[in-house]
């Protein structure tokens, strides 16, 4: 049996060994996944103390202790059982170097040995990252503006088991095709965690900036070691080696219909002229026209025609290894639902194990009208269509309109292989439609295993509709488990197990009237502060913490109120949702670290929890649903990461992912 063989066996002996919840029905020992290396980090506590955190791997047996090497020398032996961390008491400002290595029988394997070096005088409570802004800009009507780091994502570019950092850069001007006028364009950056940069692209002029054009998908998917980047280009976009994809001098971008703005002024104009004699109408006119802008031509800087392609770029280098016409095409724009590309030019992505075996790349078109999936397999030469999903086919109507600004991606059904979930809809790993709801258009969604003594997922989903409100459903079939209707847009929603009196994962909404249990009972009618944006998991137990913008708070199930663990010095990153740059198992123990980026984007800061733990577990970034939410959180509206199986306090006595619990 060969090294991958004998991987995929233990990680599989590994999922059989829980005695609490199952996962989806993923055969381990054909999947192909990121050969993870060790994740070793360390981030100073305070002047005289270093935290140092490392993976607990599949591979590792139970029994596996690991050694502690300071700048050579061992200096601890961390004990089978326990957390993956260790505190260095005697860590000051000066740079260190830390090694840990695996020990099974008393003897170091060297299987997966993990460093790390501690900058001098480095910062407590973070790493520092730092980052090579893009020089502002000005668009062609004059308008000045400047970048900020917006989303990212992680992926092992080079091959040797550790991530790195894929970085968006948004001008401040980007918006949606809601509204007229041009944008900057928009730059993404590789980063390693030292701060050294790999490659930039830039997407050129002819993609729009905002959350709903650039999409990008960062994942190994030829099965190198090696992760790509999938994104959609077009004419006068510049790889990492500065080749330009399509026709370099191309301008796709209307300039603008200038009646309106004409209009607009002529009524200003007749408003100033008939103040002249009329006080009272002098002093209405001056309140109407305090802050008047003359108003954006209609349609400028909307793309509405020219060309579009899928290019997929070296993880390595960012050179442009493959481009082709975008699936699906725009075509004629009415089809869409509107003249203006504000229906055609709502884009989607994700990556999904379609086959069971190997991951393929899935770009999305479309969700408010016609919606349209393309699933391709990318084989290191070329990118192969597997399938199309149009709601415009025979048989589909009732899947169009249904998609949110997001999406989830796990096996649902059981059968090995990942379904999509796109808002009220779920497309089979076929391409073929398994269900629709007819709920409509949402803003957030979340697939988990809510019961823990279920090996099923389910779908907690909050509508626009001003009718169905919140609906807790199966996520294989679509039947509604429970639901909190309302008249109101509810915006936002959350998941997550944060109360230890409660069975199963707890979740709210913005119209849910309190926190609900799976049974769709109100078990707090007033939790006051508590946040639907995001989670994390932050403090070492076993419930989740809730992330909102750079303040991480808890749910204290006895006062029934959040209370604050800790403010991020770090800066909110996007808008009215509060998101991070990125949060997820970047690196060291089975918790979660939060990016955010400084005030003046100079710099990202990895933050890492330093709390100390009772539990190791096999790290969430081998289990499919994980790593995959990982890849699909920079997708329009940010969601939190989100694991195939049940996770929380209801874990019984037994062997979960690598640890016994013995309560």
């Amino acid at each position: 049996m060969n090294g991958k063989k004998i991987l995929a066996s233990l990680f599989l002996l590994a999922c059989t060994l829980v005695s609490t919840s199952a996962q989806p029905k993923y055969d381990f020992t054909k999947l192909q996944r990121e050969q993870l290396g060790r994740g070793v980090v360390a981030v100073r506590q305070n002047q005289s103390e270093t935290c140092l955190t490392w993976r607990y791997l599949s591979t590792d047996p139970m029994e596996t202790s690991f050694n502690i090497y300071r700048n050579g020398s061992k200096v601890a032996t961390v004990p089978a059982g326990e957390a993956t961390m260790w505190v260095d008491k005697q860590g000051g400002s000066q740079a260190t170097n830390y090694e840990v290595r695996p020990v099974v029988n008393g003897m170091e394997t060297h299987k997966t040995d993990g460093k790390f070096t501690l900058p001098a005088n480095a910062e407590v409570g973070y790493l520092n990252i730092p980052l090579q802004k893009p020089a502002d800009g000005k668009t062609p009507s004059g308008q000045t503006y400047t970048y900020s780091a917006n989303d990212a994502s992680i992926g092992d570019v080079d091959g040797d088991g550790e991530y790195e950092i894929i970085l968006k850069w948004d001008p401040s001007n980007a918006h949606d095709n809601a509204h007229d006028g041009y944008t900057g364009n928009v730059y993404f950056d590789c980063y390693r965690l030292t701060g050294e940069r790999l490659w930039r692209i830039d997407l050129g002029r002819n993609i729009r900036a905002g959350a709903h054009y650039t999409q990008f998908m960062v994942f190994d998917l030829d099965g190198d070691n090696r992760a790509e980047v999938v994104m959609k280009t077009s004419d006068g976009t510049v790889d990492g080696l500065g080749k330009v994809i399509g026709d370099a001098n191309a301008d796709w971008r209307e300039h603008g219909d200038t009646v309106g703005q004409y209009r607009r002024m002529k009524e200003m104009e007749a408003r100033m002229k008939e103040a002249q004699n009329n006080p009272q109408a002098q002093g209405n006119n001056q309140r109407r026209n305090r802050g008047f802008r003359m108003p954006t031509p209609q349609n400028q800087g909307r793309i509405l025609t020219g060309n579009e392609y899928l290019t997929v770029f070296s993880g390595a280098t960012g050179e442009a290894l493959c481009t082709i016409d975008y699936v699906p095409e725009r075509g004629e724009l009415r089809n869409w639902g509107d003249t203006k590309a504000n229906r055609s030019d709502r884009y989607l992505a994700c990556v999904a194990y379609l086959d069971g075996v190997r991951p393929s790349v899935v770009m999305c078109r479309g969700y408010y009208t016609r919606t349209v999936l393309a699933a391709f397999d990318w084989d290191g030469k070329q990118l192969k269509q597997r399938w199309v999903f149009d709601s415009n086919d025979e048989g589909n109507k009732p899947y169009a309109g249904q998609g949110n600004h997001n999406l989830r991606v796990g096996d649902v059904d059981g059968d090995g292989c990942d379904e999509i979930i796109y808002g009220s809809m779920a497309v089979d790993n076929t391409g073929k439609g398994l269900y629709t709801t007819r709920m409509g258009h949402g803003d957030a969604m979340h697939l988990i295993g809510f019961f823990p003594d279920s090996d099923k997922l389910q779908v907690w989903d909050c509508h626009e509709n001003r009718r169905d409100g919140s609906t807790f459903r199966d996520a294989a079939t679509g039947r509604v488990i429970f639901q909190v209707k309302s008249g109101e847009d509810v915006g936002r929603c959350m998941a997550a197990d944060i109360d230890p009196t409660s069975w199963g994962v707890e979740m709210w909404s913005l119209a849910t009237g309190g926190i609900r249990n799976v049974k769709g009972e109100l078990i707090n009618s007033n939790p006051g502060r508590i946040s639907c944006n995001m989670a994390v998991w932050w403090d070492g137990d076993l419930s989740r913490e809730l992330l909102d913008g750079n303040r991480i708070s808890k749910y204290n199930w006895e006062s029934k109120q959040c209370e604050e663990l800790a403010t991020l010095e770090g800066v909110r990153n996007n808008g009215s949702k509060s998101n991070p740059c990125l949060h997820a198992d970047i690196t060291g123990d089975w918790r979660e670290e939060v990016l955010l980026r400084t005030q003046d984007n100079s710099a990202l800061r990895l933050y890492v929890s330093t709390i100390p733990t009772e539990y190791r577990f096999h790290t969430f970034l081998e289990d499919p649903v994980y790593r995959i939410s990982i890849a699909t959180q920079n997708v329009a509206y940010n969601q939190p990461t989100q694991q195939g199986f049940y996770f929380g306090t209801d874990l019984k006595k037994g062997i979960f992912r690598g640890f016994e619990i013995k309560k």
